[in-house]
């Protein structure tokens, strides 16, 4: 990789710039959005606040679900621009720049410069792979580092005899180790059952005997091992027996509400990697026999396709970044087609009705949501919307200039220009199609997701800011959320209270007792202080409005207001306990 970069400067630079202006300007004009990027950023401030950074914490309590390597990105990422939006966001705008020279250096190692600069092209215009670029969440990181010990596991068994090979074992052994960090143990499965099918495709089984493999396990053992042995050592065993059993629930259960049929993860790639995922189909059944260095380094991708593909069609939670790892071979094999056999893609029917069905899908999606300032008030006087939450938010008052529309119509003659090149056989309207359908992406990020945020969230949001002026409580009621502590600035002394702690513990042996139904976790028990305790300072609880009514029973507690679907409430430490 070394001498790739070398010989590469430019290329390299021109990538690195380009991709910085892409993803660093205006990711922090919009706050975080519940659950999984505001859950990240909380964890990343609990360690700056507590001074704790070798712990994961959420409510400055341990926290299980996650390793801590994207978290410490964060963490330095927030001593250097503060804890905010843009600093939660920050490493990933750099892990698009890291993403996308890796591509093109891949790319140019296995093929030529210029299917390295098609792969980055075809990767970074694409719907999903974009916008992870310009959230805060851990998977673009976890991604790189999976492909990284990938690419390196294809170099050591290319030539497992070669000395500079044990190099490429030790790096694999690094990137997957840090995926792990990233992540957790899924890396080791992913990567773990793409060589076992890659060595059984190529009959080469014995290669997991040699030196370089073993140094690769060895590496991988170290380096993703480290942590949990630090933290063992350190007596936090529990920890990680609750991170495991974490993992294997995941697997087996639909975790808070996320499910979905085998096919989930077929349609997010059909529908999320539009145009790359159809030219994929394409370039997968038009395949035309290429050297043995670049025909095996599609197999591995493939295998690595389709092990991240049935994993989590199998695992019963499915969440729609859960198999973002597959967004590199998709594009690869794509790419390759493109470069290597464009001329002889034969375009069936039943591809071009697909292609139009998505295309046309994600088209009137986009020109429904610009054309959603005029739209608003039939909709919500139809009674078509039934659902009361949803109609509330709606409601919110959110600028629109009235020709956010032509972001549609922006998409749809990118969709043309692409079917037409697939069609005629013509590179560069593939060019000018993606270029378009990428400032179309662009776009859509920067203007239309604010918008979705306003009426989501940003009332909450507004109000958690307002809580963190002064000393107080802060919860949400009846649903739940990771922003309130983010926002409100949630402080260790929040939990130092020894009538909270010793009021929290009766109610909960109250709560078995009673065979209550609801969950006993601590920020459950904390919100069941604020409800009934005597509190010290003012609590602030948040629900949705249609659950208002369960708070106006309680005694002492003080409706303030009501907002976009949520209602606002207070109760002042001067009011007597239930």
């Amino acid at each position: 990789m070394n001498k790739l970069l070398k010989n590469n400067i430019l290329p390299v630079f021109l990538i690195a710039l380009i991709a910085g202006l892409i993803f660093i300007p205006f990711i922090g004009n919009c706050p975080l959005f519940d659950w999984d990027e505001v859950n990240f950023a909380e964890c990343a401030r609990e360690m700056i606040v507590s001074g704790n950074y070798s712990l994961v914490q959420l409510n400055f309590r341990p926290f299980w679900e996650k390793p801590p390597m994207f978290i410490w990105f964060q963490v330095l990422s927030m001593h250097v621009f503060g804890i905010n939006e843009f600093a939660a966001r920050f490493p990933n705008a750099l892990c698009s720049i890291a993403t996308l020279v890796t591509l093109y250096l891949i790319g140019q190692h296995v093929h030529s410069k210029k299917f390295g600069l098609l792969w980055a092209g075809i990767y970074v215009t694409s719907l999903l792979p974009h916008f992870y670029f310009k959230t805060g969440i851990i998977d673009p990181w976890f991604n790189l580092f999976i492909l990284l010990a990938v690419f390196n596991c294809f170099r050591f068994l290319s030539n497992p005899q070669g000395k500079r090979e044990l190099l490429s074992a030790l790096l694999a052994g690094l990137f997957l180790g840090m995926a792990v960090l990233t992540k957790g143990p899924a890396a080791l499965l992913i990567l773990g059952l793409t060589l076992l099918a890659y060595l059984v495709w190529n009959k080469q089984l014995k290669l997991l005997f040699t030196t370089p493999f073993i140094l690769f396990v060895g590496s991988t053992l170290l380096v993703s091992g480290s942590w949990f042995l630090i933290e063992w050592l350190k007596g936090n065993g529990m920890i990680i027996r609750q991170f495991i059993d974490y993992q294997w629930r995941l697997a087996e259960t639909t975790d808070a509400g996320h499910g979905g049929s085998f096919y989930y993860h077929f349609v997010v790639l059909l529908i999320g990697c539009f145009p790359a995922s159809l030219i994929f189909i394409l370039s997968y059944f038009n395949y035309r026999e290429i050297t043995p260095y670049n025909r095996n380094f599609r197999r591995l991708l493939l295998c690595l396709f389709w092990v991240v593909l049935l994993i989590f069609s199998v695992v019963k939670t499915k969440i729609v970044h859960y198999s973002s790892v597959a967004y590199f071979p998709l594009s690869f094999v794509a790419a390759l087609g493109l470069v290597e056999n464009f001329k002889g893609l034969a375009f069936p029917r039943p591809l071009k009705i697909v292609y139009w069905l998505v295309a046309g899908l994600l088209g009137l999606a986009a020109l429904l949501l610009g054309l959603f300032k005029f739209m608003k008030d039939p909709l919500l006087k139809s009674g078509l919307i039934k659902d009361e939450f949803a109609a509330q938010n709606m409601a919110a008052d959110v600028h629109w200039s009235g020709y956010e529309w032509l972001l549609g119509v922006l998409f749809l003659a990118s969709a043309v220009l692409i079917y037409r090149a697939l069609l005629k056989n013509e590179i560069k309207l593939i060019y000018i199609g993606l270029a378009l359908n990428l400032v179309f992406i662009i776009l859509t990020v920067n203007v239309i997701i604010p918008k979705i945020e306003m009426y989501t969230q940003r009332a909450t949001i507004e109000f958690y800011k307002q809580c963190a002026k002064h000393p107080c409580y802060v919860e949400t009621h009846g649903f739940k959320s990771y922003a309130y502590l983010f926002y409100s600035q949630r402080q260790p002394s929040d939990y130092q209270n020894p009538e909270q702690q010793k009021f929290i513990e009766h109610k909960l042996d109250e709560m078995v007792r009673d065979g209550s139904s609801r969950v006993t976790s601590y920020a459950v028990s904390n919100q069941l202080w604020m409800e009934y305790g005597i509190v010290d300072r003012p609590a602030y609880l948040v629900t949705k409005s249609q659950l208002q009514s369960e708070l106006l029973r309680m005694p002492g507690m003080t409706k303030l207001y009501e907002l976009n679907g949520f209602t606002f409430f207070v109760r002042m430490p001067s009011d007597t306990a239930k």
